[in-house]
């Protein structure tokens, strides 16, 4: 089908339509951590519990760049319309799970879709713009993302609270619906398809088992094995070799998922760079400053939940200032800022300590949040126009993988390490003279994750003063990690002075 011209009303209705399938995809991201307790108690399988969420993230990360080379060759739409239904026939399925095992399958089913939605929603929108109105646009998107951070927890509890725990997954279908419809209705195809398709099988088998093998490792590394085990080094192995084969099978192929002669391109490769390390910091701030809020100063989830909202809406608003003045200003000059600001308020994490306010951690998160917001929509801007038009797809879900793989890796280093440390401190604890008050069984699951502490079941049967060590021993461990989000934002701001500047695409 050829490109065809979208009229203003029939822009606008899209753009709704659009924006409504990316607040579907983010809402259920986001209010699964507020749920799982619920469902544990429900369905048992304590075991599976990170699984859930970790098989959503493997199958999303894998359909991202899937998604984003078919959406070169096939109609928008078609792509859309299939993503959509994946992501509402896993919610469905979700929904009906009578275990943990069948929860856990169903939502990697939805990650498969909602990889194409996330692909799709920056494809379509950079599709029906220009070039110099593309800012903008991105920047709903991560308003949405922003409205989404808000209502996601306070949502979910209220579901859990007042109907039951399935209707998270339920409640996409009538949302879904109404997007899809959106999306069958207005959006008609603006840009220019390969007239000859070629869909590199090769490509999608080698790549799949290098993302799965990759990310595994680091999802498992440091905590159900260490670094140095048989299974860890296997899938690290087999990731490399899986990269290796993707790389030969890619330079042979006439429709690569990715060219890698786009890494040539300074745009492409600075801002794909900038993008992972932006991602190592702020996924590593977001996903351990809980821990230190609850943790080390004993706040309540209701003060820790302020504080996280000034990481959403600090993210959102540094976005959308950044897409409408990005013209203005240049996406060079908003990635260099967003790389001081991402500086500056890790700066400030490592300098918490137990006398922190609760309010000096909300400026940092608020600062943080900026910093990426600034440089998320101006190295996709970067990334999106290192490209010519017929490769847009490829650019833009280069860089929502890129981020994805940044914040995967962040998270699965600085887990690590805390539980390294925490470890230690346990042994330590073990060895005192409060041994004999500490069931053998709880210390154990201790050591094993450190986010065991944190359960009521296991905090209830622990002496008050084995509860404040280890809450010091946390707050200690979670301040590492933030030297580790600072070093990951100093690199990104290195990356930033590599942009090139617009004219050097």
């Amino acid at each position: 089908m050829p490109p065809q011209p979208l009229t203003h009303k029939r822009r606008l209705l899209l753009i709704l339509a659009t924006l409504l399938a990316l607040f579907l995809a983010a809402l259920d991201t986001l209010i699964m951590s507020a749920v799982m307790p619920t469902i544990v108690a429900d369905l048992g399988g304590l075991h599976l519990y990170s699984w859930v969420f970790s098989t959503y993230l493997l199958s999303r990360a894998i359909s991202l760049p899937v998604f984003g080379k078919l959406a070169d060759l096939f109609p928008n739409r078609t792509l859309y319309l299939v993503s959509i239904l994946i992501f509402l026939v896993g919610s469905v399925l979700a929904g009906m799970a009578r275990n943990m095992t069948a929860l856990t399958i169903f939502r990697a089913v939805q990650g498969i879709g909602a990889g194409g939605n996330f692909a799709l929603v920056y494809i379509v929108l950079s599709d029906i713009s220009e070039p110099e109105h593309r800012g903008r646009m991105m920047s709903y998107a991560s308003f949405v993302w922003g409205l989404a951070s808000v209502l996601g927890p306070s949502l979910g509890g209220f579901i859990v609270t007042w109907v039951s725990w399935r209707w998270i997954f339920y409640i996409n279908v009538p949302i879904g619906l109404l997007s899809l419809a959106g999306i069958w209705f207005f959006l008609t195809e603006t840009r220019d398809k390969r007239r000859i398709i070629e869909i590199d099988y090769a490509g999608m088998v080698t790549l799949t088992v290098a993302i799965l093998s990759f990310l595994t490792a680091f999802l498992l590394g440091g905590r159900a094995y260490g670094w140095a085990s048989p299974p860890i080094l296997g899938l690290f192995v087999l990731s490399g070799l899986s990269a290796a084969g993707f790389y030969i099978v890619e330079k042979r192929s006439n429709e690569p998922i990715l060219c890698f002669d786009f890494f040539r391109l300074r745009g492409f490769s600075a801002g794909n760079g900038l993008v992972f390390f932006s991602s190592v910091a702020i996924f590593a701030l977001s996903a351990f400053s809980p821990l230190f809020i609850q943790g080390a100063l004993g706040h309540s989830p209701f003060q820790l939940g302020i504080v996280m909202v000034f990481l959403s809406f600090g993210w959102s608003a540094g976005a959308l200032f950044c897409g409408r003045q990005s013209n203005r200003w240049g996406e060079k000059a908003f990635a260099l800022a967003g790389g001081i600001i991402l500086v500056a308020g890790c700066t400030m994490a490592v300098r918490f300590s137990a006398a922190t306010g609760l309010w000096t951690c909300a400026a940092a998160m608020g600062l943080a949040g900026v910093g990426m917001g600034f440089t998320s929509i101006a190295t996709l801007l970067v990334v999106q126009n290192s490209v010519g038009k017929t490769d847009l797809g490829v650019a833009t879900s280069s860089h929502q993988f890129t981020r994805t793989l940044g914040g995967t890796v962040g998270i699965g280093i600085c887990g690590s390490l805390v539980t390294t440390r925490f470890a230690r401190v346990a042994d330590t604890l073990n060895a005192s003279v409060l041994q004999g008050d500490i069931p053998v069984g709880v210390m154990a699951q201790i050591r094993q994750n450190f986010e065991n502490f944190f359960r009521p079941d296991v905090q209830q049967q622990l002496p008050p003063t084995a509860q404040s060590i280890l809450h010091n021993a946390i707050g200690n461990c979670v301040v590492e990690v933030f030297w580790l989000a600072l070093i990951a934002a100093v690199i990104c701001l290195v990356f930033g002075l590599l942009l090139p500047a617009a004219k050097n695409r």
